[in-house]
């Protein structure tokens, strides 16, 4: 039995035929826009791509960016497809393209969905890399002459300034490194020798952040030296003082910001898979109703249209009874009475006998 059987009269048929052609070329619309949701994705990562571990969550962009431009072409060819399918004869030039245009179509859908998928799970991978990518940049902050790492310092001073937020989970991830660049202190200092000569791996650690951490909304000057002793400044709590430096880490900073375009790309593709899925639907439609017209051999009477026309085991069944059989006709079958000579072989030579005469 097939599975959503519809009937249509010539007038639907032309009917579908066109709506199928605008939802076409508004199809190729929307792989504009996926198209440029993966760029605009590609170019936010880019950005902040010195503050992560690995550029591995750029694969959902370049995704986005292949599926849209397969998209433009696709449906550029339903269009003209849908736009012919009207008249019978004119039919016939593209009734061996339609499954394979179909079946393509169906794939390309399926990637959209991935798509969609991705964007909504890759928050656990996205997460690991910004808590990696921002330790390895807040270790390499005071390097400002070893190339390769000349622009840390520039690059984490922004993040924190631009998403108000310090350190990896907090502030207090810059006590535990060496953030202050070696020629800036001063060797001769006793107070400098000891404070490194009392850390194991010899590295000037202190109670210290970097002035991007400090909070605009601050009411008094910004105190980013000595945190932990609040008896060393003028009326400061260092358990009340909440608006003197940013409490947020940048990792969680960073994560919500992409979190929320990452949601706000995968309800959009999401969406797009609903029309791309609905406009599948009505070319199958289209294209079953066109070959029982053919079948027919009447252009002016109705015809059934479907979308799969055995039901879904069934349809499941044949496919891979197909499958097996290309299977089967690569196989060799090995014939037990066939020999095979081989090189050893011996041959046959017929003895001779030799007489020896006897003398008396």
């Amino acid at each position: 039995m097939a599975v959503g059987k519809v009937t249509f009269t010539k007038v639907e048929r032309e009917k579908l035929a066109e709506v199928l052609w605008l939802l076409n070329w508004i199809s190729v619309v929307t792989g504009t826009i996926l198209f440029s949701l993966g760029l605009f994705l590609r170019v936010e990562i880019h950005k902040w791509q010195e503050v992560m571990s690995e550029q591995g969550i750029l694969y959902v962009a370049h995704m986005l960016i292949t599926t849209g431009l397969a998209a433009c072409c696709i449906n550029f060819l339903g269009g003209k497809i849908c736009l012919e399918c009207t008249d019978t004869n004119k039919f016939l030039r593209w009734k061996l393209v339609m499954m394979p245009y179909i079946i393509c179509t169906f794939f390309f859908t399926s990637c959209v969905l991935a798509g969609a998928l991705m964007c909504y799970g890759i928050r656990n991978q996205l997460e690991e890399s910004l808590f990696l990518g921002l330790r390895n940049a807040m270790r390499y902050y005071k390097d400002t002459d070893t190339p390769g790492r000349c622009n840390l310092k520039r690059t984490v001073d922004l993040v924190q300034i631009e998403f108000q937020c310090c350190g990896n989970t907090g502030y207090q991830d810059w006590f535990q490194i060496q953030w202050i660049s070696s020629r800036y202190l001063d060797m001769s200092s006793s107070a400098v020798v000891d404070r490194m000569r009392s850390n194991v791996q010899g590295k000037y650690l202190m109670d210290g952040v970097p002035f991007s951490c400090c909070s605009t909304f601050s009411p008094r000057p910004c105190i980013q030296h000595q945190l932990s002793t609040g008896s060393t400044h003028f009326k400061y709590d260092v358990q009340s003082q909440q608006l003197n430096l940013w409490r947020r880490g940048c990792r969680q900073a960073l994560l919500e910001h992409y979190t929320s375009i990452m949601q706000s790309i995968g309800l959009t593709v999401l969406l797009i898979w609903l029309f791309e899925l609905l406009v599948l639907t009505g070319v199958r439609y289209l294209q079953t109703a066109m070959e029982n017209v053919l079948r027919l051999g009447d252009p002016e009477s109705e015809s059934d249209g479907w979308i799969l026309e055995n039901s879904l085991a069934e349809t499941a069944r044949t496919n891979f009874n197909i499958i097996k059989n290309l299977g089967k006709c690569y196989q060799v079958d090995d014939d037990p009475n066939i020999n095979v000579p081989t090189a050893a072989s011996e041959q046959e030579v017929p003895s001779q006998q030799v007489q020896v005469p006897v003398t008396s």
